[in-house]
């Protein structure tokens, strides 16, 4: 690691802890004007994955922070005009499209080294990329089928010329049906002023460590590289150009970086009740959500079913500006199951029944049945507060 200059502020751990929600915007008044895109732009990175409980995570993120939007809402709000793009960030995200030139490290990265050790047949490349300068925007599976044709995982040679095509900047995804890519070329999707810039590498690292250190509020080098999963090394070339302010906060094994603005002001306001995604920003690194919250979370998804602890989708349950609990849901028809529930006992069970109910709403069930609680005592408060919360 470089040299460190001495900290600017001494923060307690409780200061570090609401900072990180309202930078995240999980504390004080929610930003309804900005709406979806406020939230992209406000978090820089908003996480997508194939899994669809409640609804598919990126859907969920504005949610949190927004409650009860229209789903169809949300997905206009990603993708339609020149708003957004999806690429290679913290993994597979939405990001805003104002942030195209600065991932043009990455793009050049893909461009110069061989993708997943995979030969594509000779022409296939280009065959891909002109069908969809004639005919474009297009699936995969329009170009010439998903599926595998070759011995590489499940995709086709279409489809892996689009992904790679896509890594390297030719072409974007401007959509999804039936979350299907739909891939155009970038010269149309993207908007010729983001088009036209390259910045070098060290303007595109300084950029994405700075909207890093704005979108955490204040984090470790750590914390910093995962957000855009940036390697170590990197922050460290930039991060003293950054604009980010050196702190040391208590407890913290490490130093750390602030954003100025977080600082400028104390975090005031009231916090949002609600079911986090696994995938939401404010706990997908778990070093350090268990750091901030002292709150141990995994995703058990790809876990054997015997071996899991708190479900297949355990949603965090953030509350007070603290996770109080887990509930792993399910979709009966009109009834939202929580089919575990895991809590810090039973003063946390009205949080755990509003949020419950809420969700509920937003995704169109009538009711909420409670199954399995890790106590019995919480069991019963925490059905006696759903039936009073209406649920």
């Amino acid at each position: 690691m470089t040299h460190l200059p001495p900290p600017a502020l001494e923060l307690s751990a409780d200061e570090a802890r609401r900072i990180a929600l309202r930078a995240q915007g999980l504390l004080g008044a929610p930003d309804r004007r900005g709406g979806v895109r406020g939230v992209l732009r406000r978090l820089g990175a908003v996480q997508l994955d194939t899994i669809s409980v409640l609804a598919r995570s990126h859907e969920l993120v504005p949610y949190a922070r927004l409650g009860a939007l229209p789903r169809a809402t949300v997905e206009d709000a990603y993708w339609s005009g020149a708003h957004a793009f999806e690429y290679w960030s913290h993994a597979a995200c939405v990001l805003p499209i104002e942030e195209w030139p600065h991932f043009a490290f990455r793009r050049r990265a893909y461009r110069a080294h061989a993708h997943w050790h995979h030969e594509l047949p000779d022409g296939l490349y280009d065959q891909v990329v002109t069908r969809l300068r004639e005919e474009g925007p297009l699936t995969a599976t329009e170009l010439g089928g998903a599926k595998r044709t070759g011995e590489w995982w499940d995709w086709s040679g279409a489809k892996v010329a689009a992904e790679r095509a896509l890594a390297h900047g030719e072409v974007v995804c401007v959509g999804r049906r039936g979350w299907k890519r739909v891939y155009d070329l970038a010269e149309r999707a993207i908007p010729a002023e983001s088009l036209g810039e390259e910045p070098d590498d060290a303007e595109c690292l300084r950029r994405l460590v700075r909207l890093a250190g704005a979108s955490l509020g204040v984090g470790t080098r750590a914390d910093i590289a995962d957000y855009h999963r940036l390697k170590g090394a990197q922050v460290d070339a930039v991060v003293a150009d950054s604009g980010l302010v050196p702190v040391s906060v208590a407890g913290w094994p490490h130093p750390a970086w602030a954003d100025p603005e977080a600082l400028r002001t104390p975090p005031r306001g009231r916090h949002r009740t609600t079911l986090l995604s696994p995938f939401d920003s404010l706990v997908w690194d778990r070093p350090r959500t268990e750091r901030i919250f002292g709150f141990s979370h995994r995703l058990e998804a790809y876990v054997p079913r015997h071996k899991r602890v708190h479900g297949y989708f355990a949603m965090p349950v953030l509350a007070g500006g603290r996770l109080v609990g887990r509930v792993d849901p399910a979709r009966e028809g009109s009834t939202l199951v929580a089919r575990q529930v895991t809590t810090e006992g039973p003063r946390a069970a009205p949080a755990v029944a509003r949020a419950l109910v809420e969700a509920a709403s937003w995704v169109g069930c009538a009711s909420v049945r409670v199954e399995r609680v890790d106590d019995p005592g919480t069991r019963r408060a925490l059905v006696a507060e759903v039936a009073r919360a209406g649920g």
